[in-house]
């Protein structure tokens, strides 16, 4: 190959492996043979030699959840161009699984670990301290963690969230979390809670949802047969949003005209809903990107001192929310008439 390419042993061995930078004109020949010969890196034997594979080894929670996947999409765009490949896992929210597939990660040798932890507790973070692989923690980040790590600001997102829907008059704010069992939610809990305060408000009503949209749907038909209606909801994760306007639609209420909605994580079918969801976006490629950052910094550069990195959200304002004073006056539910 290098002789077709009309390039040195190391500059093909450079270009192949992405570990220094290559002259344009040398890469454009090194690839046209490359394609010429039909060449597929033998990465075992690279390993190998190495003692290490040049893969990413990626755990996240769940792969059913679009935010985590997004994260998993910058991860691969950002390493790619750096002669990484990366391997994906899901812990399926269990603290044993987490731990199970985090042993079979680590067989594989990798060259760094990108880890989405199940819960607060992070069971299994004592196979990744003291060991050879150097690891970032993302967006789940447990109280006490002594490494790498790089999420959002949680309590200025929800913070944001809440200051749109009080600036617009509400008063009668419901917020539907997740589980209050991770450090995250909890912070865009304590974020809504600052926000009241420094507004001379009661505390919000808050509904405990869970992690699926099954559960989350249940509750939420729970509360509102219980409860007068709120004038807005804050829902903040993207599964509890779902679950919020079915809930909504199951009982008749429109948005915005009977309640008014922030929803969390910004995808293309809340622009793309009737109405358009005022939402918070998480930077979820620049998380993926920055924690590609991070690892390549210990990888490459051996860096020992932990990095802290929090990343600002921003609010998408968009049909979903509207004056209270513009709401229908009914306070009640109205269950939704059934044929």
């Amino acid at each position: 190959m290098a002789v077709m390419a009309e390039v040195s042993v190391a500059t093909v061995s450079n270009v192949l492996g992405g570990r220094k930078p290559v002259n344009p004109a040398l890469v454009a020949r090194v690839e046209a043979a490359v394609k010429a010969l039909g060449y597929q890196a033998d990465r075992a034997a690279s390993q190998l030699r190495s003692g290490k594979a040049r893969v990413i080894a990626v755990l996240v929670p769940s792969l059913d959840n679009p935010f985590f996947t997004s994260i998993i999409a910058g991860l691969e765009q950002a390493v790619q161009s750096e002669g990484y490949d990366i391997i994906v896992a899901s812990s399926n929210n269990d603290e044993r699984t987490e731990r199970k597939r985090l042993v079979a990660l680590l067989s594989w040798r990798p060259a760094g670990i990108v880890i989405l932890p199940t819960d607060d507790k992070f069971g299994a973070r004592d196979l990744l301290e003291g060991g050879e692989a150097p690891f970032v923690v993302v967006d789940r980040l447990p109280p006490r963690l002594v490494a790498d790590t790089v999420a959002v600001d949680n309590q200025q997102a929800a913070t944001m969230a809440c200051e749109h829907l009080v600036a617009l008059g509400h008063r009668d704010i419901l917020v539907v979390a997740s589980t209050l069992k991770l450090a995250n939610i909890r912070a865009r809990l304590s974020g809504i809670r600052r926000c009241f305060k420094k507004a001379h408000l009661p505390e919000p009503e808050l509904v405990e949802a869970g992690l699926t949209l099954e559960t989350a749907s249940e509750r939420l038909a729970t509360w509102f047969e219980a409860n007068d209606r709120p004038t807005g909801i804050i829902a903040l994760t993207n599964f509890t949003t779902v679950a919020v306007i079915a809930s909504l639609g199951q009982h008749g209420l429109r948005i915005p005209k009977d309640v008014s909605l922030v929803g969390f994580d910004d995808y293309i079918w809340m622009r793309a809903a009737t109405p358009t969801i005022t939402a918070i976006r998480q930077p979820v490629e620049q998380l993926g990107a920055q924690a590609w950052a991070c690892l390549r910094e210990r990888i490459e550069d051996g860096r020992s001192n932990n990095r802290t990195l929090r990343l600002q959200c921003s609010l998408q304002i968009r049909g979903s929310t509207a004056r209270a004073a513009e709401l229908s006056k009914n306070p009640r539910i109205r269950p939704k008439a059934v044929a």
